[in-house]
């Protein structure tokens, strides 16, 4: 849940501030920016249930039909919240390129919300095991729907064609596990990304977690390294899935990872006032995404400002098992519904 797709959320929000700089001067583009990104969600709010009016004793307004109760108190969701959903495409290819539908769209190997709350100025992301297990809408190679059944959500992007539509499924299939959540736009990057990502802020500094010499001599657990090329790729991607719980593993290395990277990057924007533009440009070829100009113009003040820090990394509890040769992950739902009140939700002041 804590893995490598936080990289992408980080490095995008970043992406989002000084990419926009040039752009904060255009007030009708960020005007169209924000009808843009409230225009993109095919929801309003969660369907999240558990709405009884009944609880309201001395409310000083009267219900809203986004209300909601949980644990005798009343939640109203914050429309003004946005969510972006980022996924690690597990593909090496350079260049992102449309492929057969019904299976060859590729992996979201990794997926994570980034929220943007204006109401705290504050930058959350919950991370979302690749495995956890959902429904998932299967196609056949016309494009055709052909079912429904549970499988892995990382699996639904792959079903697409490898662009856009496999977004829109990997979008819907998320929203759906989050109560059919407002989503309001994407980004989907090639694993073949990190190299470029981590060099284009100079390299990252880690304590190694974990022993990984089988895929890079460098690095042994405990040594200090200065990732750069594929040693970045390699101590975020890779895993022996051949042992047990070594997805876990991986995500706590990539937890450690984003914060070390947040502080090159912003060391690097310091020195170099188009550093985040030129690292938007570099893996322009391996991303596809449906943020906008002008949208990333409407959130550029916003996320100057905002905070961010390692506890706003959200995890969701779950127990993992295997099937077979592949692990499921079975979200806790108790969790997952708090973390979705703690995250998109307001308490009501019944006080009056």
């Amino acid at each position: 849940m804590r893995g490598k797709g936080k990289v992408f959320l980080i490095i995008w929000a970043v992406f989002m501030t000084f990419v926009a700089g040039g752009l904060v001067g255009f007030e009708i583009m960020r005007v169209m920016g924000k009808a843009n990104l409230g225009s993109k969600s095919a929801t309003s709010a969660p369907m999240m249930g558990q709405q009884d009016p009944n609880v309201v004793s001395n409310a000083s307004a009267e219900w809203q039909d986004d209300w909601i109760t949980y644990n005798g108190d009343v939640y109203d969701y914050n429309e003004d919240i946005i969510t972006f959903l980022i996924m690690g495409i597990d593909k090496d290819d350079e260049v992102v390129s449309k492929v057969s539908e019904g299976g060859e769209g590729g992996q979201a190997d990794a997926l994570f919300l980034l929220v943007l709350n204006p109401h705290t100025q504050k930058i959350s992301i919950i991370g979302i095991n690749r495995n956890t297990m959902t429904d998932v809408d299967v196609y056949d190679e016309y494009g055709r729907y052909q079912t429904t059944v549970e499988a892995q959500i990382c699996l639904q992007h792959g079903f697409g064609d490898g662009m856009e539509e496999s977004c829109e499924y990997q979008v819907k299939a998320v929203s759906s596990l989050f109560y059919q959540l407002p989503i309001h736009g994407y980004a989907a990057i090639n694993m073949s990304a990190i190299p470029t990502i981590n060099d284009q802020v100079g390299g990252v500094d880690v304590v190694v977690l974990e022993d990984l010499t089988k895929f890079d001599k460098t690095l042994k657990k405990g040594a200090e390294v200065h990732l750069e090329g594929k040693t970045a790729y390699h101590y975020i991607k890779s895993r022996d899935i051949h042992i047990s719980g070594s997805n876990s593993s991986r995500l706590e290395r990539q937890k450690q990872y984003i914060n070390a990277f947040i502080n090159a990057a912003r060391i690097k924007c310091s020195e170099n006032n188009n550093a985040a533009v030129e690292l938007f440009t570099a893996i322009g070829s391996k991303m596809v995404t449906n943020i906008s100009a002008d949208e990333i113009s409407y959130l550029a003040p916003y996320l100057v400002s905002y905070t961010f820090n390692a506890d706003d990394i959200i995890s969701i509890d779950g127990e993992t098992s295997r099937d077979g040769k592949y692990e499921e992950f079975r979200v806790d739902d108790a969790s997952l519904y708090e973390t979705i009140i703690d995250v998109f939700y307001e308490k009501i002041d019944q006080a009056g």
